[in-house]
């Protein structure tokens, strides 16, 4: 593995007991770089309180339960992306998964209609997403799931979506956007907030296949819904270092939560993520108090069960 920068102290202190909400680990369909329970250990020795496990293609929640009982000192916790292996917009599929004490639902990824038809390009340099070339070896198979479609042609929410709002609703989940595109994402996090949906994350509004302009993402934090700024959405040259803080101060820090969207094999140690990303936000003049409000408050909002539960 390449080597990589490592993290000052100062960082390290300021992410101290955040969660990191979005990560990539094995075991999975595709190579990690690390697998759940010895990341669960590293947590621990470097003093973060837990992890999300995501994966695009399977659900989670079991897994995370396993490696909470070998490293009970780190909060493992599990999730579903609603994509064509798990069913689609799927509510028996999350009713499962909110029973099994999974924490965060996705809505597609992959299989979204924004991320099928999206003609965005990366920008120039940038290292593509690994499922990028699973999903290319499916296809070449024949093996296509339907497009995961969020509204009809009206932009309107579909009645199956809205039937899964109420399920997180009901097992107080947090709904992530995963892949939507803007007025879809918009949409949805209406439809969320009317059926009862308490915490909303919009995934990696930066990313290639998202890139929302400020203008929307103000629309989304007005909505309730926090904003995710992903470590490898700059890191793997999918934007700017200033392009994402500038996003974040005009959005504002309160509305921003960190997370690493690590474990890729080329890519920084996964529990370094967090301390990585604070270094960068502190040479770029962000204070300490801003590091900490995104990376542990509101991580830790995201991951609580009881959302009282205060960094």
């Amino acid at each position: 593995m390449s080597e990589h920068p490592v993290p000052s102290a100062r960082a390290r202190a300021l992410v101290a007991g955040a969660y990191d909400t979005h990560v990539h680990v094995a075991p999975d369909v595709m190579a990690r770089r690390i697998d759940d329970l010895d990341l669960a250990r590293r947590f621990a020795d470097v003093g973060l309180a837990g992890f999300v496990l995501k994966s695009h293609y399977v659900a989670t929640a079991e897994r995370a339960m396993v490696v909470r009982k070998v490293v009970p000192q780190v909060d493992v916790l599990g999730a579903v992306t609603l994509n064509g292996s798990m069913g689609g917009m799927n509510p028996a599929a999350v009713e499962i998964a909110g029973r099994l004490g999974a924490r965060i639902v996705w809505m597609p990824t992959v299989d979204s209609g924004n991320q099928r038809r999206s003609s965005a390009s990366d920008l120039p340099g940038a290292k593509p997403a690994m499922w990028g070339a699973l999903q290319a070896d499916l296809h070449a198979q024949g093996i296509v799931p339907d497009v995961v479609e969020v509204v009809d042609g009206d932009g309107r929410v579909l009645d199956r979506v809205r039937q899964v709002l109420r399920v997180i609703a009901r097992h107080d989940l947090v709904l992530a956007t995963g892949h939507l595109d803007g007025a879809e994402i918009l949409a949805v996090v209406r439809a969320a907030r009317s059926e009862g949906v308490r915490r909303i994350v919009v995934t990696h509004p930066e990313f290639t296949s998202q890139r929302l302009p400020v203008a929307r993402q103000r629309e989304l934090a007005e909505a309730g819904a926090l904003l995710e700024r992903c470590f490898t959405t700059p890191y793997t040259g999918k934007v700017s270092w200033p392009d994402l803080f500038d996003n974040i101060r005009a959005v504002g820090v309160e509305h921003s939560v960190l997370s690493s969207d690590l474990g890729q094999p080329f890519n920084p140690p996964v529990e370094d993520g967090l301390a990585l990303f604070a270094d960068r936000l502190l040479d770029a003049g962000f204070s300490e108090s801003d590091v900490r409000t995104m990376a542990v408050t509101n991580s830790r909002y995201l991951a609580a069960s009881n959302v009282a539960v205060t960094a």
